[in-house]
This record gives structure tokens, C-alpha cells and sequence, in this order.
């Protein structure tokens, strides 16, 4: 809109005549004189209507949270009038002309309190009037100055942004895949990144070096108040280091992005325990090393938990991964690995970043040699040829001058949760799922046409009781 100024800047115009634009907050009509508090993305201020405006008319025909154009003088309020601790209450807008660029119904609840207490199916239906909220403004917000600190940071450091596929291969490891249907190939699919693990390593092959990328996960897990189906990750990848050079790169940029932010630190640098400390001492691998002074403050107390063991049993009995096969085993128990031996004993050098009693990020030094890879699928019962179905591009890749590399990644949401005191990740995400795995606003998972499933060679069948 030409000419527009931001109610941020209205300061800077005292005595002048202003267009704002913005959503029409509170509306107050007192018959002879209408006052509105309009907010647009930079803060809100009080306007009114005098008696004698040409605008008075259109004032009356004005609904709460409708978007407008307002034209008027900007002044200064007497020091009586000045509102304290009001978002420029020693301003006002005297209205001279209103425009309506989008009447708004009756909302379905009061936006501009806490949305929080409200029913999630009636938030994530309305999410685009929730997002409005100040709170929820707020978080959006400050997810997006996180990203953008970290992006900052990773730059200067040297980093490059690189973005890997959101189509790839399923593989049996992990979480289940949402699995994608090709048309091109009918009876094969594709699989959505759990994660860009596999693709991050083969860059570090490639020469790369220093990659990261704000990246998108996918996993078809049970869901929960801390854990969806997507979330975003700022993932991390570096070639010719060890574990301490990973977690004092992110240690240095989580300092430095949260105090920008304007967050207190409990401790610097972050205090660390092995995986056996923090078992025997929190009885947990993720804790809050709070008081409950510090609690009621925001305070952020960041550690780091390391020296994990590399296996564990399934409930089958067999031997799987603790955290992903990809891992690098410590110096000491490279050879038992390869011998297939002291397997519950075997420790690997993977490190979680927690904060308040959550994982906010996780990562470890990868293995870069083909035969300890081999061996570590060899131990979770794996033959030659599982092994090359599973991951042969990867050993065959570890043939060509792998780099020793390793890195992190950052859960972007399970981090914003945190730093905001939020009990919930929909809370700073934009369109969240239901906790029934429904999306917000639109209307899936619904089933597809019979014209789409006959394109995509599926079937459907139905589930026998």
C-alpha cells in the first residue's frame, strides 16, 4: 500500500497525516465519537472518531477484526491522557477517513486474550484467527528470529545451505515412513526424510564440509504433546572433527542466538553427563536442572548428555540401535564392534542437547569406515544381503575418501516450546496437527478419488474386524 506507515513509526510522524493499515482490535462507540485500537504486525494504538469526521459513518459499519485502511493526523496525548504501560498510549489516530478492505464476521472467540484455553479443534479450525492472537504472534515470530540468528551464526562460520530430497528411499530403520505412491511406477514408492541423515554424510563424501539446511522431518509416530508427525530441524553437519568440536560450535551458537533473543542462561558453558550419570542421578536422559525460582523466571538450563549406549535389546530379543546405526562407536570399542562382541557394553559417541527437561537436539561423530557400518548392522542381524538392499550406497560411497565427520540436529519446534514456556509444539507452529493426526484448517487425511487411485495403480481394501 503506498504511503503506508507501520504503527511502529508512528512516532516519527507526530502532527503529520498517516495511512495505517491493520485489523480493527477493539471498537468502543460512545454515539458521538468511535474509537478503535488497530494492530498491525508492529504493535497496536488507539484511533478515534470525532463528531465531526467524515468518517463517522463508516466507523459505525466497522466490525471488530476487520481488515482496514485508515487515513489520519497523528497526535501527541496530553500527559492526563497518556495510558501507562499501553502499547503507545501517549499517541493517537484522528481519523479522517476509513477504508474497509475486508469486512469480518462475529470471530468465534475472543482474539485478542489467550487463545490457550480455547478447544483445540476450534483453534485449528480458526488457526489463521488464533494466529492473530498476541501470543500466538508472539511465538510465530520468535521461531522465525530463532531460525534466523542460527542461520546468521552457521554462515559466518563458514557453512553452506544446502537442501537435500523430500522424496527418498523408505528404509526399515527408524520410525515408520509416510510412504508416497509413484504414478511413474506403479507399485513403488517413495518415502518422506525422517530425517536428511544419509543425504547429509554423502555430502560430507561430496567435500562439502560445513552443510547445513533448516530441514523438514516426517515421522509416522504416535503422536504427543512434544512430538508430531513434521516437525523442522536445523540440521548440522561438519567433516574432519570429533565430538568436541560439534558441541562446542553449537554450544557457542545456542549461547549466542538465546541471549539475542533476550533469555537468561542458567549455566556457561553447559555442565555435561554421561549417560550413566544422568540415569543414576535423574533417573532420565532428559531433565530440568531448574529450581522452582528459575521456572517462574524463563530461565533456560541447557546440558549435555553423552556416552550413550550404541545398542539395546528389542522386545524380540535382537539387537537394535540406540539412536541410529550411523553412529560412530567410541576409539575404545571400535574393535569389539567389528568382532561382534561386549555388545551391551558398547558405547557410542552420541550427544543429545537437553533444556528444561526436553532433547532439543541430537546428534553424534558418524561412522565414515564401510567395515564398521557393515559391522553394526551385522550385530542387529542383518546378512550380506539385507545390508547391500539397505545401505550399499552408503558403504560403497565410505569407499572414496570419507572424511571422519559428525554434526547435530536441532529440533526447531521442541527448541521454540522450550524457550517460550509452552507446554505444547502446535503452540509455535503455524498449522499443527489435531492429536489425532487431522491438519489444521484443510481437511486430511481424506480418502482419494477413484480416478487417483486407479492413476496410481492402488487398491484399497478393506480392514476385516
Amino acid at each position: 500500500m503506498k504511503n503506508r506507515v507501520y504503527i511502529n513509526q508512528l512516532r516519527e510522524h507526530i502532527g503529520n497525516t498517516v495511512i495505517i493499515a491493520g485489523w480493527v482490535s477493539v471498537r468502543r462507540d460512545q454515539g458521538k465519537m468511535v474509537f478503535f485500537d488497530i494492530r498491525d504486525m508492529t504493535g497496536t494504538v488507539q484511533t478515534v472518531v470525532l463528531t465531526k469526521s467524515p468518517a463517522l459513518e463508516s466507523a459505525k459499519q466497522t466490525s471488530r477484526e476487520s481488515a482496514v485502511a485508515i487515513t489520519g493526523i497523528v497526535n501527541k496525548r496530553p500527559e492526563k491522557n497518556v495510558m501507562a504501560g499501553v502499547q503507545n498510549g501517549d499517541i493517537e489516530v484522528s481519523v479522517e477517513k476509513i477504508e474497509i478492505l475486508g469486512a469480518s464476521d462475529a470471530p468465534p472467540f475472543e482474539i485478542i486474550e489467550d487463545t490457550s484455553m480455547i478447544s483445540e479443534e476450534v483453534r485449528l479450525t480458526y488457526r489463521y484467527l488464533d494466529l492473530r492472537s498476541e501470543r500466538m504472534q508472539r511465538n510465530i515470530r520468535s521461531r522465525s528470529e530463532f531460525v534466523r540468528l542460527c542461520r546468521e551464526y552457521l554462515f559466518n562460520a563458514m557453512f553452506t545451505e544446502i537442501e537435500t530430497p523430500l522424496l527418498t528411499e523408505s528404509t526399515p530403520e527408524g520410525s515408520r515412513d509416510f510412504v508416497v505412491p509413484s504414478r511413474l511406477h506403479p507399485g513403488s514408492f517413495y518415502a518422506l526424510p525422517q530425517s536428511p541423515q544419509q543425504y547429509k554424510q554423502l555430502l560430507m563424501v561430496a567435500g562439502m564440509e560445513r552443510y547445513f539446511q533448516i530441514a523438514r522431518a516426517v515421522r509416522d509416530e504416535d503422536l504427543r504433546a512434544d512430538r508430531g508427525f513434521e516437525h523442522s530441524q536445523i540440521d548440522i553437519e561438519m567433516s574432519f572433527v570429533e565430538q568436541e568440536d560439534v558441541m562446542a560450535l553449537v554450544e557457542t551458537m545456542i549461547i549466542e542466538v538465546a541471549e539475542k533473543m533476550g533469555k537468561v542462561l542458567k549455566q556457561k558453558p553447559f555442565p555435561r553427563f554421561t549417560y550413566a550419570e544422568a540415569m543414576e542421578k535423574f533417573g532420565a536422559d532428559k531433565f530440568d536442572l531448574r529450581d522452582d525460582e528459575e521456572k517462574s523466571k524463563g530461565i533456560l538450563a541447557f546440558a549435555w548428555v553423552h556416552r550413550f549406549p550404541f545398542f539395546e535389546k528389542t522386545d524380540g530379543g535382537d539387537w537394535t540401535f540406540t539412536h541410529n546405526p550411523f553412529s560412530m562407536p567410541l576409539s575404545e570399542h571400535i574393535d569389539d564392534v567389528l568382532a561382534g562382541k561386549n555388545t551391551e557394553n558398547i558405547l557410542t559417541a552420541q550427544y543429545d542437547l537437553v533444556c528444561n527437561g526436553h532433547e532439543t537436539g541430537g546428534g553424534s561423530i558418524r561412522s565414515h569406515r564401510p567395515d564398521i557400518l557393515r559391522a553394526v548392522y551385522k550385530t542387529m542381524g542383518y546378512d550380506d544381503a539385507r545390508i547391500e538392499q539397505s545401505v550399499g550406497h552408503m558403504l560403497e560411497a565410505f569407499r572414496y575418501g570419507a572424511p571422519p565427520h559428525g554434526g547435530i540436529a536441532i529440533g526447531i519446534e521442541r527448541m521454540l516450546m522450550t524457550v517460550m514456556g509452552e507446554n505444547y509444539l502446535r503452540e509455535v507452529q503455524a498449522f499443527p496437527m489435531t492429536r489425532g493426526g487431522q491438519t489444521a484448517v484443510m481437511k486430511a487425511p481424506k480418502p482419494l478419488s477413484d480416478k487417483q487411485l486407479s492413476e496410481l495403480g492402488l487398491e484399497i481394501k478393506k480392514k476385516t474386524k
